[in-house]
């Protein structure tokens, strides 16, 4: 079925023009949720929502709602806004840059830096730091910024791959959501696993009575991680753990609700484990290191591996309990 369109049935505000034809396959979808599935966007579901209620997308000439539920043979059309400027300073903050090409940049993150600005934490972010660095960024999301794509916690140390382009953001943001990213993790942990190897399936969300904290509870949201143990001394053991999702502090919250809390967690360890502690072995944060990053080069499609070593305090930490079992 063909759709022509005049100038004044769409009527669409200013912006790149891109349209979309609904398969047999998305019959029945909402318009919201079409949008946000369209790899070459890369939106949330939110933005997609937002562009709607603007008047940015129009269904078969006619302005769309974000309920609307589509048929197969749809035309879809959206005119994405032009970028907004990031109301950010970028700021020159060293980094540890592993990779860098025109399209992406690995770096290796350091224990107390901010991927991204929120509450409390507007300045001095790894963000602002790729602001300074990289001249020219992507729009995405309708906010010129660079390209997160996945983000590790504050005191979180490894490796992170921003994207520098439109191009590099669909393709990496696919890659993860369809987990062909592999991010493998050492955690050294208070006391033994109940199994050499195995995977964590338990659901995160809110902690409903501190909503600061995350918690394994029914109705979060779906989360996996697997783990299996590199070596174990008399308190301690060293755990390689990988991630099938990505949920916020997934690793620190599983490993807690195992019974194998990270040294040096100040939220999810008891506290004698947190920072300023003896047991916290002298870490200043959790002994938790994103060790591996393995991922499909978005314009090359070569497959890559990159590896950081671990940060001075974690690497004494480790040192401090392999002494502890020598003296045993």
């Amino acid at each position: 079925m063909n759709w022509r369109f005049s100038q004044q049935e769409v009527e669409l505000p200013p912006g790149e023009i891109r349209e979309y034809g609904v398969g047999s396959e998305e019959e029945g979808t909402r318009l919201d949720r079409f949008l946000a599935l369209r790899d070459d966007l890369s939106i949330s579901r939110a933005t997609a929502q937002k562009w709607i209620l603007e008047g940015r997308v129009h269904v078969n000439g006619m302005e769309g709602q974000r309920s609307d539920r589509l048929r197969a043979g749809d035309r879809v059309r959206l005119s994405i806004p032009e970028p907004e400027a990031l109301d950010l300073p970028a700021q020159s903050i060293p980094l540890q840059i592993v990779y860098e090409d025109r399209d992406i940049i690995v770096i290796n993150k350091q224990r107390g830096l901010v991927v991204h600005p929120a509450a409390g934490n507007a300045s001095g972010t790894l963000v602002n730091a790729l602001l300074a660095h990289c001249r020219e960024l992507p729009g995405i999301n309708g906010v010129l910024r660079p390209g997160i794509v996945h983000r590790i916690d504050k005191d979180t140390t490894g490796l992170l791959v921003v994207a520098k382009t439109d191009l590099a953001y669909a393709h990496l943001a696919r890659q993860i959501r369809q987990h062909l990213v592999r991010r493998t993790y050492l955690a050294l942990v208070k006391g033994h696993p109940p199994v050499e190897e195995g995977t964590i399936e338990a659901p995160i969300g809110r902690d409903l009575s501190d909503r600061k904290r995350m918690a394994v509870r029914p109705g979060g949201k779906a989360a996996v991680t697997r783990f299996a143990v590199k070596e174990t001394f008399p308190h301690h053991a060293l755990l390689e753990c990988r991630l099938e999702t990505g949920r916020t502090h997934q690793i620190r919250v599983h490993l807690a609700y195992m019974g194998n809390p990270i040294v040096g967690d100040p939220v999810y360890g008891p506290p004698s484990l947190r920072p300023g502690m003896p047991e916290a072995l002298g870490l200043s944060g959790q002994a938790l290191h994103a060790l591996r990053l393995e991922l499909r080069h978005p314009r090359t499609g070569e497959m890559m591996t990159f590896e950081a070593p671990l940060p001075e305090d974690m690497a004494a930490a480790l040192e401090k309990v392999r002494q502890e079992e020598e003296r045993l």
